[in-house]
């Protein structure tokens, strides 16, 4: 049972109705804000994708222009799954979790599909495992992570952690020590979500967006957001809201979809 500490306050519907048109006020302000920052992401210029990258899929080896399935645009989920693990990260299952139908992402010319660096075998199994429908593709023993970013070895790529070199997080320092990148992090999976255009038969790079840019696909966050007690993490105000559960992002009590005891 979650423990509940002081709730809102009990008005009348009246005084309620003027609270929330204050709030609505603030509300249309940030719609606004997103919509010209949305504006803004279009704007952003492309980068041509001139290397030849293969992936593994249900029917064998595909390119990158396959995975657009004939649409023109392509969302990629950066599924952190590496060669040699035995199920996905759980915050990324739990990003995966939420995807329902696509067809409305198809009727407006954009496909959505996911790639991990698993083998593709250990990919299919675990989407049957969890009952996912959305197509999933390999990119084992290809570039295609470090180039993206999704995989992270300065052996192999300079770093770049959520758009910071190895300088800046020197200064910045990484999400998980506080400190500057170091040797033995090489072959950290990071999560992310890339988008792509199709031009003819030519592939650009549109946008990524890794860290809490990839939240609101996480944990049904958007829902929770409109609710008394939100997403019940420590960090939230007003503090003592909700007893935090431990089930955000890195946290103790997240597991992969079916482990959860419901």
């Amino acid at each position: 049972m979650t423990k509940i500490g002081e709730l809102p306050e009990v008005v009348s519907r009246e005084e309620w109705m003027a609270a929330r048109k204050e709030l609505l006020a603030k509300e249309k302000e940030l719609t606004r804000a997103r919509d010209e920052l949305n504006a803004e992401r279009r704007r952003l210029p492309m980068v041509r994708v001139d290397r030849p990258y293969e992936f593994d899929g249900p029917d064998g080896k595909v390119s990158l222009l396959d995975l657009f399935d004939g649409r023109p645009q392509l969302v990629m989920h950066h599924f952190m799954f590496a060669p040699d693990w035995d199920e996905g990260c759980p915050s990324c299952s739990s990003a995966a979790d939420g995807i329902g139908r696509l067809r409305q992402l198809h009727v407006r010319n954009t496909t959505l599909v996911a790639v991990s660096r698993a083998p593709y075998a250990k990919l299919a199994a675990y989407r049957d495992r969890m009952g996912w429908t959305f197509p999933w593709y390999s990119s084992y023993g290809t570039a295609f992570n470090y180039d993206f970013h999704a995989t992270l070895d300065d052996r192999i790529m300079p770093v770049l952690l959520h758009f910071r070199d190895e300088g800046e997080l020197a200064e910045a320092g990484t999400p998980w020590t506080g400190g500057p990148w170091t040797e033995d992090m090489n072959g950290e999976e990071v999560p992310g979500i890339s988008a792509f255009l199709r031009v003819g038969d030519e592939v650009f790079h549109t946008y990524s967006t890794y860290g809490r840019g990839i939240e609101e696909f996480h944990n049904g966050y958007h829902y929770l957001d409109l609710t008394a007690l939100g997403r019940q993490e420590a960090w939230e105000e007003p503090k003592g809201r909700a007893e935090p559960l431990g089930l955000q992002v890195g946290g103790p009590n997240m597991r992969v979809p079916d482990q959860y005891d419901l």
